[in-house]
């Protein structure tokens, strides 16, 4: 077979080289597009929570902060509940990930097993389990019937286990481990559990990381299940004590919280402290899950794509 020499191959070249070029210019371009409309939303906020509450009203705050304050933030963590809700919503984001986590792999494993008897009906248990949510009602039942309610297991268990990371963990095993990888193992002499922690587990960082990303975002940012099964403030997670914080602002601000008595510059000062207890609430909740996110980036990219791949 002929290969192409001389000026007539250099000009596709060079076409080509023009039309790679032009892709690039294109994909950076909507890139930073994207980047911009993504982060400034974040950069704003934060701005917003170090700038004085007259900046924020009167759109002063575009970029940098503006009348440089921490009046927020002296303001919220001198709430003792704020700590409280810290150290709870800790709490419930750890045991909610390690109990998740364990379960998706202990659960997703065998039904990646051609092996493993009835994986079949365990997998469209599964798929109807996704599509067909029980709700509200059957959980907070459950919950009462077992005797969670008002405990730190209410918030810890119904979200342990998600069909769908399941499907995902199940794919990623089934795409990786191979039953010939398995089968070398048992000639060695290793059984199933020894399997399991050697070799399955260091070969699966990308799927944990992927489930740890999850389950931590998802536990961090939840509070619907703290309003359902939580009556004591001593059990409630950041999220729901920031919003009682806020409705507590708010209220003393128009002057419900004090038989309407306040005075006009009381309830501007009011007005004020809600303005930026706002943003600097934004962001004291949302700096824990930021840090979070690059040290499982390398991982998490991997173990999406591998984990949603079709058999």
């Amino acid at each position: 077979m002929a290969v192409q020499r001389g000026p007539k191959r250099r000009a596709i070249i060079q076409r080509e080289s023009a039309s790679d070029r032009l892709y690039l210019i294109v994909i950076y371009v909507w890139l930073a597009f994207v980047l911009v409309i993504v982060g400034y939303p974040l950069v704003y906020v934060l701005s917003a929570s170090f700038s004085s509450a007259n900046a924020v009203i009167q759109n002063q705050v575009w970029l940098w902060p503006v009348h440089l304050t921490l009046l927020g933030y002296k303001a919220v963590f001198r709430y003792h509940e704020i700590w409280t809700g810290f150290l709870n919503s800790i709490i419930y984001t750890v045991g909610a990930t390690i109990l998740g986590v364990s379960l998706t792999i202990m659960m997703g494993y065998p039904l990646s097993r051609k092996h493993f008897y009835g994986r079949k009906i365990w997998v469209w248990l599964l798929l109807i389990a996704l599509i067909f949510p029980a709700g509200i009602i059957p959980l907070y039942l459950l919950v009462r019937d077992l005797g969670m309610m008002n405990t730190r297991w209410s918030i810890i268990v119904p979200v342990a286990l998600s069909p769908f990371a399941v499907i995902v963990a199940r794919t990623f095993f089934q795409s990786t481990i191979s039953d010939e990888l398995q089968e070398a193992a048992s000639m060695d002499g290793a059984g199933d559990i020894r399997f399991l922690w050697q070799i399955v587990l260091p070969m699966s960082t990308p799927i944990i990381a992927v489930l740890v990303l999850w389950s931590v975002v998802g536990t961090w940012n939840s509070y619907f299940n703290a309003l359902l099964f939580l009556n004591s403030q001593s059990l409630y997670p950041l999220q729901l004590v920031m919003d009682n914080l806020l409705i507590l602002v708010n209220v003393s601000s128009s002057g419900m919280g004090m038989g309407g008595t306040l005075t006009g510059q009381q309830q501007q000062l009011f007005e004020d402290m809600a303005t930026l207890l706002q943003y600097s609430l934004i962001v004291i909740s949302t700096v824990p899950v930021l840090f979070i996110y690059p040290l499982a980036q390398r991982y998490f990219t991997k173990g999406i794509m591998i984990g949603s791949l079709k058999e």
